[in-house]
């Protein structure tokens, strides 16, 4: 239980601060002067957007779910276009339309038609945010009742059925059909976080590089056309490194990169790296996993070899929404949060590496970058160390 002391100085000056601005007669007054007003009609604006955010999200997701980017990325298009390409009604596909132009996703052009917003126009190239999109219905269904998520009082939770791998004790009874719909979605969203952590990196020296947690092999598909000369490994649940041998093979890799399948914990684990990469592995398990599959990382990688850990990290600058979105999300899962770089590089130093950096990448929203590396002498709980 949390002890009441003295309230510090700044604490007590910002809790002045508070009750100033609780005041109806403050809200007022400040909306009123010219030199509060624009920062008054901001924080009013900030409040309406997180008043209306869930119907934001509604529109997008009508927006995605009729195509509407693709239908406009042709050309400016009347309302009866799109009213006929769409299936809605005049009158229904006007009210979109306009919905959409107020988010910034849809922009009025000449003739009374309408193109692509600025913002609409940048999902078209984002694959991956629209698949995200269209997979947050289920999530929508799941925070219906937000206050019986955090209670525990919903499970068992669409969200926590889709990604099988996160609460399933038996990962060998994982079937290929459980594993299709998610190894999808992450082979899709890691297309655009790829990009940005090996933007980030510097594999010059890296001669074989693991992905543990690979998924389908999107980053190291990614790798490999950044450093032709490296050999790839990647390790998954056996129906997933399925997957991942029919993408490499699809993108003429099979001469360089070999897919292993098993559980992390229960079986052994690719040898002979000496670049470990765990990519979006870690935020939605627990710290019992985080750390386990840390110390795997750790046995797995030559002495001297480096890890890199990209994840959605919570209070990162530039990325503060992350938290709140992914602790929502990862409730809805049943497993994990959303960590902060310090938490993370706490957990990678307690695994055993040395010179954990946090890297800046370009998007933070997207995910933060922490690399470290092996001490040289190797780990003696390494045992019946074998190389693919």
């Amino acid at each position: 239980m949390e002890r009441a002391g003295r309230v510090s100085l700044l604490d007590g000056l910002k809790g002045w601060r508070d009750r100033l601005i609780a005041s109806g007669r403050f809200q007022r007054a400040a909306a009123a002067f010219p030199l509060t007003r624009g920062i008054a009609n901001r924080r009013a604006r900030q409040l309406f957007d997180l008043t209306a955010g869930f119907v934001y999200s509604q529109i997008l997701s009508a927006c995605v779910r009729l195509d509407l980017f693709a239908i406009l990325a042709e050309g400016p298009q009347g309302t009866g276009q799109v009213a006929l390409r769409t299936g809605l009604s005049h009158a229904a596909a006007e009210r979109l339309l306009e919905a959409a132009v107020a988010l910034g996703l849809v922009a009025r052009r000449s003739r009374g038609r309408y193109g692509l917003g600025q913002l609409g126009a940048a999902l078209i190239g984002n694959p991956g945010v629209v698949a995200m999109i269209a997979h947050h219905d289920m999530l929508y269904r799941d925070l219906a009742d937000p206050v019986a998520l955090l209670r525990g009082e919903t499970w068992p939770t669409e969200i926590g059925q889709f990604w099988a791998y996160a609460r399933d004790p038996d990962k060998h009874g994982i079937g290929a059909e459980r594993v299709a719909d998610y190894s999808r979605l992450m082979a899709t969203s890691q297309q655009f976080i790829a990009g940005d952590v090996l933007d980030a990196l510097d594999l010059r020296g890296v001669r074989r590089l693991l992905d543990i947690g690979g998924g389908e092999g999107a980053f190291l598909i990614h790798a490999a056309r950044r450093a032709p000369h490296l050999e790839l490994r990647l390790f998954d649940l056996p129906p997933v490194a399925e997957r991942a041998r029919a993408r490499f093979a699809e993108a003429g890799l099979s001469a360089r990169a070999v897919a292993a399948g098993g559980d992390f914990f229960a079986d052994p684990l690719p040898q002979g790296a000496d670049a470990v990469s765990l990519i979006r592995v870690i935020y939605d398990h627990d710290d019992d996993f985080a750390r386990r599959v840390l110390g795997r990382a750790r046995e797995a990688v030559a002495p001297g070899g480096r890890l890199i850990l990209a994840e959605p990290m919570a209070g990162a600058k530039g990325a503060e929404p992350v938290g709140a979105y992914f602790g929502f999300y990862l409730a809805a899962m049943g497993s994990g949060r959303a960590r902060r770089p310090e938490e993370l590089v706490a957990l990678v130093r307690e695994a055993g590496f040395e010179d954990a950096r946090v890297l800046r990448t370009r998007r933070p929203m997207l995910t933060g970058l922490i690399t470290a590396r092996a001490p040289r002498a190797a780990p003696r709980s390494v045992v019946n160390r074998h190389d693919m």
